[in-house]
């Protein structure tokens, strides 16, 4: 295994792993440029670089090393790369990012995509090119709503396993009155819909939504309306994310407003969130994630493999990027090919069971991919045993009620 280094318009790392081909494909006739290229495309940068950013860069070298590991001169290609791009995310630079990775760096996958707007503009131009596109960071459930289409999938979470989660499970526990503050572009107003659907079905009244300027940092006029609204609210629902939600955390408390009857709920925490403000800064905190690191052994494992890599533990976006990477190229494996059409093919309908992913489906209809979620909540200081092991996980959301029951009308493959 070697890596190499590219330079130029386009910021990318390669990492490329040589075998000796003659998989199931025979051999590397059928790879597209006589190899697979796998491109990184998030935010390196920005206030999501710390949730996932270039620490996603090598979950997903872990994954490759991990395939050609398993199927040495098996494997249906004997070369493969990793390339990356830092969106800063702005829909349009992703646009740009998306079309020379594909074009000029001849990525066949593009994996990650925080920011839902971003998102958007790969999966057209994954459409356009008839690429696949496998996203994991961002959270709108239009890519596999109105924004579906045959090449892109959508990996990981979306608003409504968020919101089904914590939304519901606060309401019911007793916080029936919410003020939502919301980012102002696709996540957040997603965010904000699918939370209020989902607090009012639990009996809940959410007194009223405000949307906040992308990115931002400073959340004092939001904060400090909260404990004046008629009815008050019980809890502020943050729909914030990376760093605008370590900068809201800091101010809420700041301005103590637990103290003054107003708790807070967490629409996306990541573990590096926690880990910038320090558990107790949101301890007792409620929220659902897709996994965590500490959550069993398989999980543990990985996570020991991946601290021993990088100096840290993992965030659950890159635990699933490793996952979606794996997952993708045991898809060029079964198909003998990266022909995006057999690729896409072999992943409809396929079930997934690895670290990441429990009782995991790619759903055929609408690409999404179905598995169990995790009802938290963060410990206090005193009750965390060992670095970055500050979560403990309530209950175990099935994947038949995580996610959407049934596909969106809307999504026409």
């Amino acid at each position: 295994m070697r890596v190499t280094g590219w330079s130029g318009c386009l910021a990318a790392t390669g990492l490329l792993l040589a075998g000796c081909g003659g998989g199931p494909g025979g051999g590397d006739e059928k790879i597209s440029d006589g190899k697979v290229v796998l491109a990184v495309l998030n935010d390196q940068s920005g206030i999501y670089a710390d949730t996932s950013g270039r620490q996603t860069i090598e979950a997903v070298k872990m994954a490759v090393a991990d395939f050609q590991a398993k199927y040495g001169d098996k494997a249906a290609a004997k070369t493969i790369e990793v390339k990356d791009a830092d969106h800063q995310n702005k829909p349009e630079i992703a646009n740009s990012k998306a079309q020379e990775l594909y074009d000029r760096q001849q990525a066949d996958v593009i994996l990650d995509v925080p920011t839902s707007s971003a998102a958007f503009a790969v999966a057209t131009i994954a459409k356009n090119k008839k690429k696949v596109f496998i996203d994991v960071g961002a959270a709108s459930t239009e890519l596999e709503g109105k924004q579906c289409n045959k090449y892109t999938f959508h990996y990981g979470y979306n608003s409504y396993m968020l919101a089904h989660g914590t939304g519901t499970e606060v309401t019911k526990d007793g916080s029936k009155n919410w003020y939502i503050v919301y980012p102002d572009y696709a996540f957040g107003q997603d965010m904000e819909k699918t939370f209020s659907t989902a607090i009012n079905a639990a009996g809940g009244t959410v007194v009223e939504s405000d949307p906040t300027p992308f990115p931002n940092d400073n959340f004092s006029t939001f904060l400090l309306k909260a404990p004046n609204l008629d009815p008050k609210p019980q809890v502020i629902g943050t729909m914030q994310a990376g760093g605008d939600l370590v900068n809201l955390v800091k101010q809420y408390n700041e301005y103590k407003l637990r103290d003054k009857g107003v708790g807070l709920a967490v629409g996306l925490l990541a573990l590096s969130d926690i880990h910038s403000l320090g558990p107790d800064a949101l301890a007792g905190t409620r929220y659902t994630d897709m996994w965590y690191w500490n959550a069993d052994e398989k999980s543990r494992a990985w996570a020991d493999r991946f601290h021993a890599k990088t100096g840290k533990r993992p965030t659950a976006n890159m635990a699933a990027n490793y996952s979606a990477a794996l997952q993708y190229l045991e898809a060029v494996q079964r198909g003998g090919t990266d022909n995006s059409d057999e690729v896409v093919k072999q992943l409809e309908g396929h079930k997934i069971e690895d670290m990441f992913a429990r009782n995991g489906t790619i759903r055929a209809q609408d690409h999404l991919l179905l598995h169990d979620a995790y009802l938290s909540q963060v410990k206090p200081s005193s009750e965390v045993k060992e670095p970055w092991d500050y979560v403990k996980v309530l209950k175990t959301i099935p994947a038949s009620e995580a996610f959407q029951p049934q596909p969106d009308p809307a999504c026409k493959l």
